[in-house]
C-alpha cells in the first residue's frame, strides 16, 4: 500500500519578507517571496510598515504558491507558519492567517521556530544537496542572530555559542552605512570584496572566551578607522572602497572560522552546516568548502534560495513536525523572543 502524500503549505512572515510554500512531503513544489523594498529609503526595517505590506501581500503569495505548485487548498494535509522569533506585528500576520485557514479547512496547524528552519532547510529534498546526519554543528547567521548549534536530531537542538551583542549580519549592514553603501549593504559588501585585497587593512579581532561571538567592537573599530583615514584623505573611501570591504569581510570570515574550529575541537564533530541570511555570502561559502580540504570537515551550504528568510524551509520543519503528529491550537500565540 503506497503511502498518501503529505502536503504542507508554509507561511513565513517574521521581519519584511512574504513568503509562502507548498511541499509535498520534503520536496518544495512552489516558494514565492514578496519583498518589502519600502524599507530601502529608511535604511533598515520599519515595523509597523512591515506589517501593513505583510496584510497586503499575504494572500496573493498564498494564491501563487498554491497555482504555482497546482496544489487546491483541500488538498493540503496542514498549515505550518513561523511562531518566532521576529517582529510581532509581522508574525501576527501570518499566525492569523494560518490559525484562520487551518480552521476553515479543518486541518493541523503546525508553529515553527524560525531558528530551527534555518538549520533544517538542509532536509529539503533538492537534487545536487547532501543532506547532514546527526550530530552535526550548524552556523546560523544572519542579521538577528549568529549562533553555533549542536544538532542531535529533528527536535534536540542546544546552542553551544552565539552572539553577547550584534550578530553578523548587521555588523555587515552597519560597516557598509559607514562607507556609504545603501540598504542592505551586506551583498554590496560582499560584491566590492570579492574586487579587493583581504589583507590591506588590519582590524583587529575581538577576544571572545569560550564560543561565543561579539560585533560591537569590530563595527566600533572600523568606524574609527574610517573617520581617521578620511580626517587624512576626504577621498580615501573611494579610492580603497574595494580592499576597505575585502579587509572587513576577511576579518568576520576569521571571526566565524575561529569559533568552528574551536567548536569542533570540542565537541569532536566535523559536518558543519551554514544557513540564514549571511550564508548567501560568497566569502564564507568559498572559505567553508576550503575548510574541508584543509581540515577533513564535510560542510553543507544551502542552496541560495533557502537561506534568506523563505517559507520552504518552514515546510520541511512542518513536515516533520506533521510525522511526529506535533500540532497547535487556536490558542497559540507568535512570540517576538523565542526558546530555542
Amino acid at each position: 500500500m503506497t503511502q498518501k502524500p503529505v502536503f504542507i503549505l508554509a507561511i513565513e512572515s517574521s521581519c519584511d519578507d512574504t513568503a509562502a510554500a507548498v511541499l509535498k512531503d520534503d520536496k518544495v513544489l512552489s516558494n514565492v517571496v514578496a519583498n518589502q523594498l519600502i524599507h530601502n529609503e529608511f535604511g533598515g526595517v520599519v515595523p509597523e510598515l512591515a506589517s501593513r505590506a505583510h496584510q497586503q501581500n499575504i494572500v496573493p503569495v498564498i494564491d501563487a504558491a498554491l497555482k504555482k505548485a497546482n496544489v487546491k487548498k483541500e488538498e493540503l494535509s496542514a498549515i505550518a507558519f513561523t511562531q518566532g522569533p521576529g517582529l510581532m506585528g509581522s508574525l501576527l500576520v501570518g499566525s492569523s492567517f494560518a490559525k484562520s485557514l487551518s480552521l476553515a479547512l479543518n486541518i493541523p496547524l503546525i508553529a515553527v521556530n524560525h531558528m530551527h528552519a534555518h538549520i533544517l532547510a538542509h532536509f529539503i529534498n533538492e537534487e545536487g544537496f547532501d543532506k547532514p546526519t546527526f550530530p552535526f554543528l550548524a552556523l546560523t547567521i544572519s542579521g538577528g542572530h549568529t549562533q553555533i548549534v549542536k544538532v542531535n536530531g529533528f527536535f534536540d537542538m542546544e546552542i553551544i555559542g552565539e552572539t553577547t551583542d550584534d550578530a553578523v549580519g548587521e555588523a555587515f549592514d552597519k560597516s557598509a552605512k559607514i562607507l556609504g553603501l545603501p540598504y542592505p549593504g551586506g551583498p554590496l559588501v560582499d560584491k566590492k570584496a570579492q574586487l579587493g585585497n583581504p589583507k590591506a587593512f588590519a582590524f583587529t579581532k575581538p577576544k571572545v572566551p569560550g564560543l561565543d561571538f561579539s560585533f560591537s567592537g569590530l563595527k566600533t573599530a572600523i568606524l574609527y578607522f574610517i573617520q581617521k583615514k578620511v580626517a587624512e584623505n576626504p577621498d580615501f573611501i573611494a579610492q580603497n572602497i574595494n580592499d576597505i570591504c575585502a579587509s572587513i569581510q576577511h576579518t568576520i570570515i576569521e571571526i566565524l572560522m575561529d569559533k568552528l574550529k574551536l567548536a569542533v575541537k570540542e565537541t569532536g564533530i566535523k559536518q558543519i552546516a551554514i544557513g540564514g541570511g549571511v550564508s548567501a555570502n560568497s566569502g564564507i561559502r568559498t572559505t567553508l568548502k576550503e575548510a574541508e580540504k584543509k581540515y577533513g570537515w564535510k560542510t553543507f551550504v544551502p542552496k541560495f534560495e533557502y537561506t534568506t528568510d523563505n517559507a520552504a524551509m518552514i515546510g520541511i520543519v512542518g513536515y516533520q513536525k506533521f510525522l511526529a503528529e506535533t500540532f497547535e491550537d487556536a490558542t497559540v500565540v507568535s512570540k517576538a523572543r523565542i526558546q530555542f
